[in-house]
């Protein structure tokens, strides 16, 4: 299909979010939506109140959002935080883990008809920098929550592509 044929079936919703697409066009995926969080309370705040324990909490969450959000994705978000807690000291495997969680917030950017600004790299790479990498993420989530303005989590939100 051509720019003009896919351009048309993609309409603009309420606040630049994206709308159900007209009847004429055709099924589109679907996903429940994420929850906005801040990023100072995910970075900082709450895992200081819980001695780090919120990072695999928060990990887990972003990654089942992430997975429910564009069922397309192949996630485990078990098997991301087993990742870090039974590989966190190789240092490796969080670094490949970060970048695969980068990789997927980009995925979910451009789901939601976003350009993908996320960068995995970034993500892995911020983890030296006091662990910003984490308010990093959140950020570029919350981008996602932002492209469908008013939507509860969890409520079900068509995809852009």
């Amino acid at each position: 299909m051509h720019d003009s044929q896919h351009n048309n079936q993609y309409q603009q919703g309420p606040g630049g979010g994206v709308a159900a697409p007209d009847a004429s066009s055709g099924s589109r995926p679907t996903g429940l939506a994420m929850q906005r969080r801040g990023t100072l309370m995910v970075w900082l705040v709450l895992p200081f109140i819980t001695l780090g324990i919120y990072h695999l909490v928060w990990y887990y969450k972003i990654h089942k959002e992430a997975q429910e959000f564009d069922r397309r994705q192949d996630l485990s978000p078990a098997g991301s935080v087993l990742v870090m807690i039974f590989l966190g000291w190789t240092l490796i495997a969080p670094l490949i883990s970060f970048y695969n969680t980068g990789k997927s917030v980009a995925n979910a950017q451009r789901a939601a008809g976003l350009p993908a600004t996320c960068s995995p790299l970034l993500s892995s790479l911020l983890l030296f920098v006091f662990g910003v990498n984490v308010w990093y993420i959140q950020r570029q989530l919350n981008l996602v929550v932002d492209a469908y303005p008013g939507v509860e989590p969890g409520t079900e939100v068509t995809l852009a592509a």
